[in-house]
């Protein structure tokens, strides 16, 4: 006997630093892993998975994240009501916020366009300790301007093999940047903020594994004078044998917005 299967496009929003990353691990605090543990306990007699729309690394937040919630043994019959048991039930550093019936036919990976990553940094002294969650804080002063054409370059298609870590074959390393350029941050604010602090958005279609924080580390090291526009020109070029090695950390990066066109 065929079964009827329930499709539903959750959107979410959550604070990343407890976590290890999205997707569910043995012995870890993981999103998934915990988005499962709420979802069994409120629907404890249906049948149930999910699929994220990405895997975030360890501490990435996200301000707009979708996974697909299908479910086997009936329908939802209020969404509303349904919303307000699962963000009671949820932790703290979990929302959700939305909730929509899906086609049966769509695919939260393979239907994305596009998506907005925002990195959130300080330089030049000591953040706050609450800071910590938010933004990536680097001590030593870094020359802006030269980091903000550093980013430009990161626009177009190139080969961004230098940019990723644990590289599998058949990876497709030719991916398309639609923009990537750094301004000051506007995105979050906080009393215990430093007086300035800056943003790097990075919008593409998919993004490899490091590659987005290993974009970041290598404006880092361009600000610091420990690499060149130069350098960063070649590491972008099929075959250039450049590989970069600072992966900037995780707790300054935020999954900002996904277009499904």
């Amino acid at each position: 006997m065929r079964t009827t299967t329930y499709h539903y496009l959750i959107k979410t929003q959550f604070l990343g630093f407890r976590y290890s990353g999205w997707q569910k691990q043995p012995g870890q605090k993981t999103l998934e892993g915990m988005l499962y543990k709420t979802l069994r306990f409120i629907l404890p007699n249906n049948e149930h998975k999910i699929l994220g729309t990405g895997r975030t690394d360890a501490k990435v937040s996200a301000l707009d994240y979708y996974f697909e919630l299908f479910l086997k043994d009936g329908p939802l019959n209020n969404i509303p009501e349904f919303i307000a048991l699962f963000n009671r039930n949820l932790p703290p550093d979990i929302r959700v916020l939305e909730i929509s019936p899906a086609d049966a036919g769509f695919n939260v990976i393979k239907h994305s366009k596009s998506k907005e990553y925002v990195y959130l940094f300080s330089y030049g002294e000591k953040n706050h300790p609450f800071c910590a969650p938010f933004m990536a804080n680097i001590i030593e002063p870094l020359n802006l301007a030269l980091m903000k054409e550093g980013a430009l370059l990161f626009s177009g298609t190139h080969d961004f093999s230098s940019y990723t870590a644990r590289l599998r074959e058949h990876t497709k390393t030719i991916r398309t940047i639609q923009e990537c350029y750094i301004t000051e941050n506007s995105l979050l604010t906080g009393n215990f903020f430093p007086e300035k602090s800056y943003a790097l958005f990075v919008t593409g279609k998919g993004f490899m594994r490091y590659q987005v924080r290993m974009i970041m580390g290598a404006l880092i090291q361009l600000g610091q004078g420990e690499l060149d526009l130069t350098t960063i020109k070649s590491s972008l070029q099929i075959d250039s044998g450049v590989q970069m090695t600072y992966v900037a950390p995780g707790s300054g990066l935020f999954l900002n917005s996904v277009d499904f066109g």
